[in-house]
């Protein structure tokens, strides 16, 4: 599991959420009927305080995490959080981590 969010899509949070910093942002699966990455979960946000922490990230005085009970929604892949160049709207991408298998 590895998340990434770049200084535009930490920029698009503050603009969105309309906090000052610092803050923090959870990231979590939420039961949508379609998915990129699980079918019938899509990724959702919240602004709240961490409870039960199973992965944190902090970006430009945000921190964003993830609960211990939702981790199941990233693993084994890279979570890109960034700026669509057209749109100036939040684009996630999903990139597939190479295998850590020894033989």
């Amino acid at each position: 599991m590895f998340i990434s969010i770049d200084e535009r899509a930490a920029s698009w949070f503050t603009r969105e959420f309309e906090f000052h910093k610092p803050f923090s942002i959870r990231m979590f699966p939420q039961y949508a009927g379609f998915g990129m990455k699980h079918k019938g979960f899509s990724l959702a946000f919240s602004a709240e305080t961490p409870a039960n922490v199973g992965y944190t990230i902090d970006v430009n005085g945000i921190t964003f995490f993830v609960e211990v009970n939702d981790v199941w929604f990233f693993g084994d892949t890279e979570t890109c959080l960034t700026i669509d160049n057209d749109s100036e709207e939040l684009l996630v991408q999903y990139n597939e981590l190479a295998s850590s298998a020894v033989s």
